[in-house]
């Protein structure tokens, strides 16, 4: 379904969202000519600025509930990533013909250039931003987009035929995609662990879901996976993509990217490209490091070369909510990597900093996953732990047992006053949760946005002198 299939079409936009997807929807159906209505079941008051933003077009809101009748009215309803699939509102819609669209399926029919979608259960950002930073050296034009705040549809006029998109794509994001037998260029898989078991069944459910990003592809595409993941490698076994395959050690295959003697390598179909040193990231940790093989895989199967990679991960200086140092005040760094809403997002933090005593920041919301593995992180690499209010915070609690442990607190201001009162110079202070945010927070990147606040009201005098 393209722009011009949309036109004359009764399209209903199933929920607005907390970021940017929501807007770019609305503004891309009525482009196209589409009739436009758009219901949320959240608080109109959170809405207002959106209202506003297309008080001059003909879109209908109906705020904070759903109707049937606006279901029953539909020719297209587009759901929103945050929308269950299994919604009693999208069967009502079903029944009366209409179409379940979501904001990447459109795209992805109506894009004129190659995609590289990226998913993952963590680093996906990261990975989708460094390959950006590659394909930015060849094609200056290049886009990004997905699920990091950034509506693919808003920035379709940007697209060039020819220059390749990054797309960062969610489990959420994938269900639509693989519903509708769509895939991506160039899909590559990071990892695969537990998450999202508030919305899956099991584990076996959600890898199922990510792996949606190759079942569609072509014999002429390509699927980026790491050979040493199990999870993985049966995820994207008998799809007919080309492979090209990452790991940190040297690995077998035409096409495959390795770390030896400290360079990046890629084996290249006959050759071994140089791809630069270890050294030359400037994100720290090893999963980074399995983060930059990933991209430069994607980058050359989409069309760029060694130095595009060389220039392009040497430039990249990290994203937002990922590893990301604040502040250093005192000597003590402050490093905020909310966006680590597992445990075993934050046990690859924790591991990040090894030569440096860290004082911990964790808990949160109770996503239904097994927190023994960030306990156990928390307890070989932290001097202490400041825990953050949340449902599943009593359960990692009991399982530090007897660690230094501070909290629960009620805020990211009290839980960061006390984990300056436990930094000394040299120190790390490292708001790494593994748990997902809500309840104190919006989610996670208002809850990295309140670390930097809090950080930001710091002075050196605070940062106890030991």
């Amino acid at each position: 379904m393209t722009d011009a299939d949309l036109r004359g079409q009764r399209v209903l936009v199933m929920g607005i969202g907390r970021r940017a997807g929501g807007v770019g929807v609305i503004r891309y159906a009525v482009e196209a000519g589409a009739e436009v209505r758009v219901t949320d079941r959240g608080d109109p008051e959170d809405f207002r600025a959106v209202v506003d933003e297309f008080r001059d077009t003909t879109v209908e809101f109906v705020l904070g509930r759903h109707d049937e009748a606006d279901f029953e009215w539909a020719d297209v309803v587009v759901r929103n990533p945050d929308v269950r699939r299994d919604s009693p509102f999208l069967a009502v819609a079903e029944r009366h013909g209409a179409r379940i669209e979501m904001e990447m399926t459109l795209f992805l029919r109506a894009c004129p250039a190659p995609t590289i979608g990226v998913t993952g259960t963590k680093g996906k950002t990261t990975t989708t931003m460094l390959v950006h930073s590659i394909l930015a050296q060849r094609w200056p034009a290049t886009v990004v987009a997905g699920n990091m705040g950034r509506s693919a549809l808003a920035h379709l006029g940007d697209v060039q035929a020819g220059v390749p998109v990054a797309l960062e794509l969610s489990s959420f994001q994938l269900e639509g995609i693989g519903e509708h037998r769509l895939a991506p260029t160039v899909a590559v898989l990071t990892n695969v662990c537990p998450d999202h078991l508030d919305r899956y069944p099991d584990v076996a459910a959600y890898a199922a879901t990510k792996g949606q990003i190759v079942q569609h592809q072509t014999p002429d595409e390509w699927k980026v996976f790491p050979d040493d993941d199990a999870t993985v490698s049966s995820l994207v076994a008998g799809t007919p993509a080309r492979p090209v395959t990452f790991s940190a050690e040297r690995s077998n295959g035409d096409r495959a990217l390795f770390v030896a003697d400290g360079q990046l390598v890629a084996r290249w179909e006959g050759s071994e490209l140089d791809l630069g040193p270890v050294a030359a990231l400037r994100v720290p940790g090893a999963h980074n490091v399995r983060n930059a093989l990933a991209a430069a895989g994607a980058a050359l199967a989409a069309g760029a070369d060694a130095s595009d990679v060389r220039a392009g991960l040497a430039r990249f200086a990290g994203v937002a909510h990922r590893l990301e140092l604040v502040a250093t005040v005192g000597d003590v760094a402050f490093v905020n990597d909310s966006t680590a809403t597992t445990p075993e997002a934050a046990v690859a933090a924790l591991a990040a900093f090894p030569d440096r005593p860290i004082v911990a920041l964790a808990g949160g919301s109770d996503k239904g996953l097994d927190l023994e593995p960030l306990a156990a992180a928390l307890g070989r690499h932290a001097r202490a732990v400041v825990l953050l209010d949340g449902t599943a915070t009593p359960a990692l609690r009991a399982r530090l047992g007897d660690a230094p442990v501070h909290g629960p607190y009620p805020s990211m201001a009290a839980a960061l006053r006390q984990a300056v009162a436990l930094a000394s110079p040299g120190s790390v202070v490292l708001l790494s949760p593994g748990c997902a945010s809500f309840g104190l927070f919006v989610d996670e990147f208002d809850r990295g946005d309140q670390f930097r606040a809090a950080v930001r009201d710091l002075d050196a005098s605070a940062v106890t002198q030991t």
